[in-house]
């Protein structure tokens, strides 16, 4: 076995924890991946996993739920062609592995296979993109309803108004080991905390809701006093200023988008619809586009895995692979796609270790990490008084899209009028009709802001979530359909 570990030390500890008290080693692990390849199927691999998880919510001062729970298991995969077996199980033994690996063998066509050994150790994975430390002993029980208590209260403190306060704390330790037949080891250790904070105000017998909070791949120390600070003032000030909103207008108008969680649209809009699932069926607008232009002069969209303890980042993806930052978009030129091991396979691509999957028992498909357009060169300022009537967009709720054809529907849950190249007042209601590739091209400014948000998301696709990160610029949009309720 060829060893692509960022870090020994992880490695050892994946090993200690998922395969030595299961009385497995490499020899068992070679007899596993051995017994599928006696049918004829081109590559097969082992997904063990260890994950620890909790949860806290608080409300109106009182702890309303905590739960904690420990899964384990180990899924096994066959790929034969275009078709793909699976096989899970939560027990971690030699005998459950082979059992699953016995039901992996049906997809394969006839006639004996071998396990192909890999020559050499893959370059470029020496590193760590975060600890790899347990998020559960930086805090104990008592110091983490602690902390929601405090954030609770600074919102409070900070406008008469705030009549309800929701906050919510969580936390996950997963420990992952893939062993895949062309003889590459490769495991990482992924800590992920997440503090979520919603307020309501109240006003004349009108309740609005704002929200905030943030995480990433850190223990629970992260959420210092000026964090929670943070948090309380940006929620709390969403919901005062919604308290003062009027009804958003509708027709198509230019439309700002604000820096950082906005970058929410592109994620669904354009990136799902750059997965090389989508591409290679050929459901995607932008299936066999790759050399075309796309998107407007400027605009640089990129996937990028190893960004330090980011919320979608990760050593290696969930097939063994390296993250990487992958060019999707260049100065408006589709170059490429997002890919796991299957579809680059098949498209005679390489991977770029986006391989990535709920769970043990869930198969990997391409998905997205950390997803963003580059800055650009103009003062966000600039771009706002270049306006004069249009709308600016600050957050996003909710939306929907369309991955064949790139339409979508998205909801503004912060938005203002801009008039004479001002934010004149606040609008409730606006939303973001329009199509992904079309929208690309309606770009005519980009700010020199880029922000990544502040650790929130989760991405779904086929029915499996996965912590992701979206980022983007403010952005002048030409001509985008609002949808109101003036």
């Amino acid at each position: 076995m060829k060893l692509i570990e960022p870090n020994l030390q992880t490695q050892n500890i994946a090993s200690n924890l998922l395969l030595t008290p299961n009385g497995l080693d490499e020899g068992r692990l070679l007899k596993v991946l051995g017994s599928i390849f006696t049918h004829k199927v081109d590559y097969a691999d082992l997904y063990f996993q260890f994950t620890k998880s909790e949860s806290w919510s608080l409300e109106e001062g009182i702890v309303k739920t905590g739960s904690f729970s420990i899964d384990q298991g180990v899924g096994v995969r066959a790929i034969s062609g275009d078709k793909t077996a699976f096989s899970y199980s939560d027990e971690i033994s030699e005998r459950a592995l082979l059992e699953a690996a016995a039901a992996t063998r049906t997809i394969a066509r006839q006639g004996a296979g071998k396990i192909k050994v890999a020559s050499a150790i893959q370059a470029g994975s020496a590193r760590s993109l975060y600890l790899p430390n347990d998020p559960f002993t930086s805090l104990d029980a008592t110091a983490k309803v602690k902390l929601l208590e405090r954030v609770e209260r600074i919102a409070r403190a900070k406008d008469p108004r705030i009549v309800q306060v929701m906050a919510g704390l969580a936390g996950e330790h997963d420990v992952v080991l893939v062993v895949r037949s062309d003889g590459v080891i490769a495991a990482d250790i992924r800590p992920l905390v997440r503090l979520s904070l919603t307020v309501i105000a109240e006003q004349d017998g009108r309740r609005e809701v704002g929200s905030s909070g943030g995480g990433g791949r850190y223990d629970f120390a992260y959420f210092d006093e000026a964090l929670l600070e943070q948090y309380a003032s940006e929620a709390v000030n969403a919901a005062l200023v919604n308290l003062e909103a009027r009804p958003a207008p509708a027709g198509p108008m230019t439309v700002v988008l604000g820096p950082g969680w906005p970058g929410v649209l592109l994620h669904e809009a354009i990136g799902h619809g750059l997965e090389g699932d989508f591409n290679r069926k050929g459901s995607s607008a932008f299936s066999g586009r790759i050399g075309e232009r796309v998107a407007a002069k400027g605009v640089t969209v990129v996937d990028d895995g190893t960004i330090a303890d980011r919320r979608g980042s990760l050593n290696v993806d969930d097939e063994g692979h390296p993250t990487q930052c992958t060019t999707l978009i260049e100065d408006g030129i589709l170059r490429g796609y997002i890919q796991d091991t299957l579809n680059a396979r098949l498209m005679k691509m390489p991977p770029t270790g986006n391989g990535r999957r709920e769970s043990y028992a869930h198969l990997p498909m391409p998905r997205m990490t950390n997803t963003y357009m580059l800055a650009g060169d103009r003062d966000p300022q600039e771009i706002v008084a270049s306006v004069k009537h249009g709308l600016y967009a600050v957050n996003f709720g909710g939306g929907q899209v369309d991955i064949t054809n790139g339409k979508f529907v998205f909801s503004a849950s912060e938005a203002w009028m801009i008039e004479d190249g001002k934010l004149a007042y606040p609008v409730k209601g606006a939303t973001l009709i329009g199509n992904g590739p079309d929208v690309l091209n309606r770009v005519s400014m980009i700010g020199n802001d880029l922000r990544l948000d502040s650790g929130v998301g989760v991405c779904g696709k086929d029915g499996q979530s996965v912590p992701v990160g979206v980022g983007q610029p403010t952005l002048r949009i030409e001509e985008l359909t609002v949808g109101g309720t003036a």
